[in-house]
């Protein structure tokens, strides 16, 4: 009894901030949960054992009544017999009552030692129960608290890395759109490379064509002027007459 008694006392005395504080640290209830079945545990011993003395309380109170009743009623026999004078019967009667009153002074000791322990298991089991109660509703709420704390963790985290992909997302767009910058760099490099060399063939060509025409007009210029030098004599008496006519 006494080691259920120092069971139930560790029990109740026990430190619920530490609890909270370990279950917190595991990120578990489970050493919440050990508590509960070890108080259950404890408080079915404590129940059978609360009915073991509740019944002797009883038995012996009923004893005590008995015996005290019967000497109540011994004690009166014992005055009528003095005043009857039958002093044996008396003397026998007064033995008899102090037999019964011991043993009613024995059952009541008896009876309020018992009495004692089982008002104390009584409060022992409420307290206990009491805690019972507390427990569970603390265990509740942390596990609610570590559900939240690991939902926190993985909306942290799924937060963090959609951040990480919104920048990842973000330096790719930018490495890309320099990329993209780049090559349109590049392209318009080379194209301005391909537009000036084009431009610098047509202007080639086009200063080369017009040398050509102005060498080929000159060419015919000089081999008109060899062919007909008199002709061109003639022609020009020609249209003198002519214009004099």
């Amino acid at each position: 009894m006494a080691s259920l008694f120092e069971k139930i006392n560790t029990l109740i005395s026990a430190n619920l901030h530490s609890m909270v504080d370990r279950a917190l640290e595991q990120n578990s209830v489970a050493v919440m949960d050990e508590y509960i079945r070890q108080a259950e545990k404890d408080m079915k011993e404590l129940e059978e054992s609360t009915v073991q003395v509740g019944g002797s309380v009883r038995t012996l109170k009923r004893k005590y009544e008995e015996f005290a009743d019967a000497a109540e009623k011994l004690d009166r026999d014992i005055d009528t017999l003095v005043v009857k004078g039958k002093d044996d019967l008396a003397a026998a009667a007064q033995t008899e009552l102090n037999s019964k009153q011991q043993l009613a002074q024995e059952y009541y000791e008896q009876w309020q030692q018992q009495q004692k322990q089982y008002d104390q298991m009584l409060s022992m089991r409420m307290k206990l129960e009491g805690r019972m109660t507390a427990i569970r509703q603390e265990r509740e709420h942390l596990r609610a608290l570590i559900e939240l704390t690991e939902a926190k963790k993985i909306t942290n985290k799924t937060i963090k890395s959609l951040d990480n992909l919104a920048s990842t997302s973000d330096r790719d767009v930018a490495s890309l759109a320099d990329q993209i910058r780049n090559r349109l760099d590049t392209e318009d490099a080379r194209l301005e490379m391909a537009t000036q060399n084009l431009s610098d063939q047509i202007d080639d060509a086009v200063r080369s064509g017009e040398v050509e025409r102005q060498l080929e007009e000159r060419r015919r210029r000089l081999l008109g002027a060899q062919g007909g030098g008199g002709g061109t004599g003639q022609t020009s008496a020609g249209d003198e007459s002519a214009s004099q006519s």
